[in-house]
């Protein structure tokens, strides 16, 4: 009794300390802000708890980017192997089951072949019409127990069969949402880094272009400071809709981080790049945003857009690079438009970040 006594008072201890930090911070007290303060609060996740007070320490807050990539690096892929686990347990099981079952028709079939051998010998011998008819009595018995247990196996296989496939599913409805962002659903950071190397290497394989669209909110802070975070998050679905509704199946869509985009455009060049970067932030401009709670009409969204095509000699880091560099120099140029590589304002950039 003490000791569950003990543990009442160390968690509420931890929740106190957990809602303590977002008190102080001025952070929203969802769910997930609470599970990251909780479990810094218990110091049983020691990167987690370094990579908050070094963010801290350099700047003093955690802004939503942060906490976002926070939990996406440290706690939410946790859940998903906690779930692949439990998935891999009765998959394990099911297995189980079926080698046990396996085994005992293989004992009944051993035992139905010694008693075949048994007739044939006795039959041999057999000298009465009682005698033969006990032993075609027994012989008939055993097909019987070897009926059954091939029809109990065929039914436990067919059933082993659709809870495998089904835990199949399972597992890759869990891949899919560990590769998906929940907010928007667009492809998270992981699908990002896993499938822009795949295009990049099959692109420097094949020589066909390939280009990459990055792509920045303009002044989202001030919708999520202005209208709360509510209103910051319909943004961020706006413009993820805006996306996927101007991308070719082929292309790759992704929440780079916070309100961050990125598309990898395969097939690709650069000025194919520029009309689909443009075309997205005419989308993007052209709906206007509107407060679900009063119907208030908050003005329209824009984006800035940085373009890069790949090289021969790029790798992946080198064409994100390139990209970002665009992104900025749109935004220093006054956002809600489109800069590649070959502008001039992308040059610009360039000596200003080696200066």
């Amino acid at each position: 009794m003490v000791k569950l006594l003990d543990e009442h008072e160390r968690t509420l201890a931890f929740a106190e300390v957990a809602l303590g930090q977002i008190r102080s911070l001025r952070q929203t007290a969802v769910p997930r802000n609470y599970e990251i303060w909780y479990v810094y609060a218990t110091g049983y996740n020691a990167p987690l708890n370094k990579v908050i007070n070094e963010t801290l320490a350099r700047s003093g807050k955690l802004s939503e980017s942060d906490l976002e990539q926070i939990y996406e690096t440290y706690l939410s892929h946790i859940k998903t192997s906690d779930r692949i686990d439990k998935v891999g347990a009765r998959v394990i099981g099911e297995i189980d089951a079926v080698m046990k079952l396996i085994t005992d028709a293989l004992g009944v079939s051993a035992t139905y072949d010694a008693s075949l051998v048994g007739a044939s010998d006795k039959l041999a011998s057999a000298t009465t019409r009682d005698h033969i008819k006990a032993i075609v009595d027994s012989l008939a018995k055993s097909t019987r127990e070897m009926r059954e247990t091939n029809q109990a196996l065929e039914s436990r296989l067919a059933l082993s069969k659709s809870e495998i496939s089904e835990l199949q599913h399972s597992l890759e409805a869990i891949r899919a949402e560990s590769l998906t962002d929940p907010l928007t659903g667009l492809g998270n950071r992981k699908y990002f880094d896993r499938s822009i190397d795949m295009a990049v290497q099959a692109a420097l394989a094949s020589g066909e272009p390939l280009s990459l669209l990055m792509f920045d909110i303009d002044h989202f802070k001030s919708f999520n400071d202005s209208y709360g975070h509510l209103t910051g998050d319909q943004v961020l679905r706006l413009v993820a809709q805006s996306l996927k509704q101007n991308i070719k199946g082929q292309d790759i869509t992704a929440r780079y981080g916070g309100e961050e985009f990125a598309v990898v455009l395969p097939n690709t060049a650069l000025r194919q790049a520029l009309t689909v970067a443009d075309h997205i932030r005419r989308a993007v401009m052209a709906k206007e945003l509107k407060k679900k709670s009063t119907g208030e009409i908050l003005g329209r969204v824009t984006i800035s857009v940085g373009v890069s095509m790949l090289k021969p000699t790029d790798d992946t880091d080198s064409l994100i690079e390139r990209a970002d560099a665009c992104l900025y120099a749109a935004k220093r140029a006054g956002r809600n438009r489109v800069i590649c590589e070959a502008d001039p304002e992308y040059s610009t950039e360039i000596q200003t970040r080696v200066a």
